[in-house]
């Protein structure tokens, strides 16, 4: 029986290196540019290298996509404990980079069932921190929860910011403009005007 090739170290230099690399060009030009010559190239590493601390494109992937997802989620639960939660949390949803890269993570995970399974694992992680927060914040705030449920205004309201940060890449912005006023209309009745000393992200 062939013995299992030794992988480099996961918490060795160069193997951040790499992912960082990778984690660059899928910013800059998608994932199809992600292949191994071109990480280790945008690394300045010899090829060989991705896949002694990779055994297969999938692994950098999914590690890719776990490390986003980890700091994704340490950011949710800043914006969660902020004052104006639900401020926050819009801000959040509404972050253009953070999208870009989910947008392609899910057309890669069409081709990679590895992939599509884990999105959908931390995807519900997510949800479910969100639905909590915003059921509190709907307590605090005396609203009907017949009349608001909080778990299909968390739908509606992360279905309407990934609608507008992907129309805003393609370079559409009808309507934009109005839903975002609508938005913070309502932000603004529930938690009162932003604070500009809630900071969630500094924390």
């Amino acid at each position: 029986m062939t013995a299992p090739r030794r992988l480099g170290a996961p918490d060795a230099k160069n193997r951040t290196v790499l992912l960082d690399a990778a984690e660059q060009l899928m910013r800059d030009e998608g994932y199809a540019a992600v292949t191994s010559r071109r990480v280790a190239e945008q690394a300045g590493l010899k090829p060989q290298l991705v896949h002694y601390y990779f055994r297969t494109m999938d692994d950098l992937f999914l590690e890719m996509f776990r490390r986003g997802a980890e700091a994704m989620l340490q950011h949710h639960q800043r914006a969660l404990k902020a004052r104006q939660p639900l401020w926050a949390l819009w801000e959040l949803t509404t972050d253009a980079a953070g999208t870009a890269m989910t947008m392609e993570f899910v057309a890669l995970s069409n081709h990679r069932k590895a992939l599509r399974t884990e999105i959908a694992r931390y995807a519900e992680m997510f949800r479910v921190e969100q639905i909590k927060t915003l059921t509190s914040a709907i307590e605090r705030y005396d609203v009907d929860f017949d009349e608001f449920p909080p778990t299909v205004l968390m739908v509606l309201m992360t279905g309407a910011t990934q609608v507008l940060v992907q129309e805003q890449m393609l370079g559409m912005t009808t309507g934009h403009e109005e839903t975002a006023q609508f938005a913070e209309k309502w932000l603004t009745i529930l938690e009162g005007e932003r604070l500009p000393d809630d900071d969630w992200r500094a924390r």
